[in-house]
């Protein structure tokens, strides 16, 4: 069984920088990760995932090379660096497995979820 717990959220102003993580047990080592979000009223949406083997990262168009995601196979952990944060991405942030090795955008293919971890951005 996987487990996915997420860490690192806050509360920032705009044009701050936030890193979350991503601490997975129960061997993911051979899952595609991802990052994904999901503000109030809205539904969850793709941020970026990179497969276990390497495959990506790839990330949502609109981040315009702000975002930076890694993992750690050893240490079982997914990063997510954020940075220039605007206003409109306050959300909570997601991180999820799926098997296969395609950082796919749909929530639907992730199988695994964690709790989330809320982002707060002020203007």
């Amino acid at each position: 069984q996987v487990q996915l717990a997420e860490s690192g959220g806050g509360s920032v102003q705009a044009g701050d920088s936030l890193t979350l993580s991503c601490a997975a047990t129960g061997s993911t080592v051979r899952y595609t990760m991802a990052w994904f979000r999901q503000a109030p009223g809205k539904e969850r949406i793709f941020v970026g995932g990179i497969s276990w083997d390497g495959n990506g990262p790839n990330y949502a168009d609109s981040l315009s090379g702000r975002f930076g995601i890694s993992r750690d196979n050893n240490k079982e952990t997914l990063v997510l660096q954020m940075n220039n944060l605007k206003p409109e991405e306050r959300a909570v942030y997601y991180c999820g497995g799926r098997n296969g090795r395609t950082p796919c955008p749909q929530a639907d293919d992730y199988r695994y979820w964690g709790q989330g971890t809320q982002v707060t951005v002020s203007s």
